[in-house]
């Protein structure tokens, strides 16, 4: 999966020279977090709701609603964005940008193609993400377990739920928090044929540890 494939295309931007408030009114209409900063054609900035917030004088400020309503209305993007904008092309594996919005502690990226922006990955996309790849929408029974980290130790207990009648509709590894030479794998699996839970069940706790079973309904 690419970023071109969860990518929200359809962008809302604004320039440096619009004004603060102009922003905070399409954020609030499009119930949106972050507006990239276009000139011309290329992306000059970014700018989220938390740079507006601080921006904005705080709740003990002496100014009315009215002489901050007109703040806000004089002040320009330029003044509040954040320049040093990190971008990702449209062919960029997803698990990469992920890694990027993780390791720099960003909500959002725009996406680039042939120097033109073509559309932005948000941490709200992100979380599609989650949901689609551990294919939780589709119901089946959760497994959980922790297996030993060697070459075809997942396909054995796929093939241990496959024989009890299940068919795969997600695996999932990790290594977090695992010993040397262990992983966790959770799959998610339906009945695909004439199911035996208790026996599966039992055939993987006596060959894996803390096996852990959600089953459907």
């Amino acid at each position: 999966m690419f970023v071109s494939d969860w990518m929200t295309k359809k962008v809302f931007t604004v320039t440096p020279d619009d004004s603060v408030s102009s922003a905070m009114t399409l954020m609030r209409e499009k119930e949106i977090s972050h507006l990239p900063v276009l000139k011309g054609q290329q992306v000059a900035g970014i700018v989220s709701d938390r740079d507006i917030k601080e921006f904005s004088p705080s709740k003990a400020t002496t100014l009315d609603v009215y002489e901050l309503h007109y703040l806000l209305e004089k002040a320009k993007i330029r003044d509040v964005m954040k320049k040093d904008v990190i971008t990702v092309p449209a062919d960029m594996p997803v698990e990469e940008a992920a890694m990027i919005m993780h390791d720099k502690g960003i909500g959002c990226l725009p996406v680039i193609s042939d120097n033109k922006l073509v559309g932005i990955l948000s941490d709200r996309d992100m979380y599609r993400i989650l949901v689609d790849i551990t294919g939780v929408r589709r119901g089946g029974h959760r497994i959980y377990m922790t297996i030993e980290d060697r070459p075809g130790s997942i396909k054995e207990v796929a093939d241990i739920i496959r024989k009890h009648g299940y068919g795969l509709l997600s695996i999932l590894t990790s290594y977090e928090g695992m010993p040397e030479g262990f992983r966790k794998v959770v799959i998610r699996a339906r009945i695909s044929g004439a199911d035996d839970f208790e026996e599966m069940k039992k055939e993987l706790t006596d060959l894996y540890k803390d096996v852990q079973i959600k089953r459907a309904g």
